[in-house]
């Protein structure tokens, strides 16, 4: 072997040596990472250990790491968030989110239904209409959601959408007298907040028969909310109203069953088998009051506010529900203004 050739065999082995060296101590994620790699990998924050393992750093792994040890995340929730704030994800955070406007007009087909017949035995209720869903579990429409939902269909001109619940709640009132809290069967014992007079306003409808059948669902509506003023007496309550000590008619939430919901039956029984100084059959009635408001579960409802078997629902005048029901009111009279009901108006 010529001398030329043993020098660059020489050379040769020592870029590859260098290399090697290189290679061997470039460090992984986990060395660099330490304490927050394992974290996320042992928490699970992502289906496939691959996933972290590929994330690219935003910023410099030494700054990532001095805040993760000065303020160190302290739940599952706040560890991924952290780790998309710091790090770009694939498949999670690696692709430009779209405008918020853009991003929810994608979601109305997504969350559209057609009309429903549902299968004998099935706890759906029907519905003549599409309407739109709030998605994951929650697969049916839902009565004080759907209020919100209308505001934004009509900021993207679905007036179509709007006018068809319209009108599934007014199926859902002439039905059963109420709007249940959302159209499944097991619901049909309670309301929510009555957002039905408010829908109304969204309603660009000029047709005066179908104005007139939307008026007259909305005195039925408040014709439930008021079925216990014949029985209430002064200082109690009776359904859903309560006779104040100054003889005024306020209103409350209630629920006409006081069993374990038909859809919370485990964890109702369990609040419940907490409490001994009051019957079992007042906590669920609490519990399912609690539900109507909407407020599921919020502590204005518990008289601990770390303990929910101290729900005491019915016990409470809401001013949120009160103000709902004088807006009812009000659209209730100039809508008989409007149709020369003077019985109406005056009532």
């Amino acid at each position: 072997m010529s001398s030329r050739v043993r020098r660059l065999c020489a050379g040769f082995g020592i870029s590859f040596l260098a290399f090697a060296l290189t290679a061997n101590t470039q460090p992984s994620p986990a060395d660099q990472f330490g304490d927050l790699f394992a974290a996320v990998q042992e928490g699970h924050v992502f289906e496939d250990g691959k996933t972290f393992a590929d994330a690219v750093p935003r910023r410099a792994p030494d700054a990532i790491m001095a805040e993760y040890a000065a303020k160190p995340p302290t739940s599952p929730t706040d560890l991924r968030y952290f780790v998309l704030d710091n790090f770009t994800v694939p498949g999670v955070n690696d692709k430009p989110l779209p405008p918020l406007r853009e991003h929810i007009r994608a979601l109305w087909p997504q969350l559209s239904r057609d009309a429903v017949t549902p299968p004998p035995a099935s706890s759906a209720i029907a519905l003549p209409s599409p309407y739109v869903v709030p998605g994951g579990r929650f697969r049916e429409i839902y009565y004080w959601d759907s209020y919100f939902t209308m505001l934004g269909l009509v900021a993207d001109g679905r007036d179509d959408l709007v006018e068809g619940m319209i009108d599934d709640f007014a199926s859902l009132i002439e039905r059963f007298g109420h709007i249940p809290n959302g159209t499944r069967t097991y619901y049909l014992s309670r309301s929510q907040p009555p957002f039905f007079a408010l829908m109304l306003d969204l309603s660009k409808q000029t047709d005066g028969t179908v104005r007139a059948r939307r008026l007259a669902a909305l005195r039925k509506e408040h014709a439930y909310w008021m079925a216990g003023e014949s029985c209430a007496r002064a200082a109690k309550a009776c359904e859903r109203v309560v006779r104040m000590p100054d003889g005024s008619v306020l209103n409350r939430y209630w629920d006409d069953r006081d069993t374990p919901r038909d859809e919370s039956f485990a964890e109702d029984r369990a609040t419940a088998a907490k409490v001994s100084a009051r019957p079992a059959a007042e906590v669920y009635r609490d519990l399912r009051a609690g539900a109507e408001s909407g407020w599921d579960f919020s502590s204005r409802w518990l008289s601990d506010p770390q303990d929910l078997a101290t729900i005491r629902t019915t016990r409470v005048v809401p001013v949120d529900l009160n103000a709902l029901m004088w807006a009812m009111e009000k659209r209730i009279e100039k809508g008989c203004k409007q149709a020369g009901d003077q019985p109406c108006t005056r009532e």
